[in-house]
């Protein structure tokens, strides 16, 4: 099947876990479509692949790779995996919520694989993890390391620098070599002598770690 526009009008929209969120919340009542050279659907399983330069667009969010798989559960929860072609990287971008009047602000993020999940609307990058946040059109944050996990609704991340080996059973400390890298400019500069006023509680602040902290599924 070679078609170059396959809307994914079998499947519904993402769904989201109730909850006020700081990334585009419009997204979230916005039809997914798909770009792909081809599909395959198993209504029975409720799973659907993409393959050939996929483009998926839901609202602000942009996912591109060389193949997706998309999964519904029996509550209507839909999953997503993005993988690259080999030696590439998949892509991810969203619009965060900004007050008005504020900047545009942008999450990204490439990894060679990356899992979207509706039902904890977080979205996870896997090996050679890179996740940047713009303000219009300047890097204000960059972390990179061997996986990254962007919480949606809370706009927390958490970021692994460390890579298991293949033999590696579960519970094993990673290997060494691995670190986390991250460059966080402040929310605004201040004029020289002019202290920098406390963040409002409210206010779009990304909180790392270097720990997973359980956010896999």
């Amino acid at each position: 099947m070679k078609n170059r526009f396959l809307p994914i009008l079998l499947l519904t929209a993402l769904a989201c876990a109730p909850g006020v969120g700081l990334a585009e919340k419009a997204d979230r009542n916005k039809p997914m479509n798909i770009e792909a050279d081809a599909l395959r659907h198993d209504e029975l399983k409720q799973t659907s692949v993409f393959t050939g330069r996929v483009v998926m667009t839901k609202g602000s969010i942009v996912l591109r790779g060389a193949r997706l798989d998309v999964r519904q559960d029996a509550d209507g929860y839909q999953y997503g995996v993005v993988t690259a072609e080999p030696g590439k990287r998949a892509f991810f971008r969203q619009k965060r919520d900004t007050p008005a009047g504020a900047p545009d602000e942008f999450i990204e993020g490439e990894s060679e694989i990356i899992e979207y999940d509706g039902k904890a609307d977080n979205v996870r990058f896997i090996t050679r993890a890179e996740m940047r946040r713009y303000r219009e059109s300047v890097v204000t944050d960059d972390v990179s390391g061997a996986v990254i996990v962007y919480n949606n609704l809370t706009d927390v991340f958490t970021v692994d620098g460390q890579k298991k080996s293949a033999a590696s059973a579960p519970g094993d400390a990673p290997a060494p070599g691995g670190r986390v890298r991250a460059v966080l400019s402040p929310a605004k500069e201040q004029p020289a002598g002019v202290a920098a006023p406390a963040p409002a509680a409210s206010g779009p602040v990304l909180r790392p770690s270097n720990s997973l902290g359980g956010a896999s599924k």
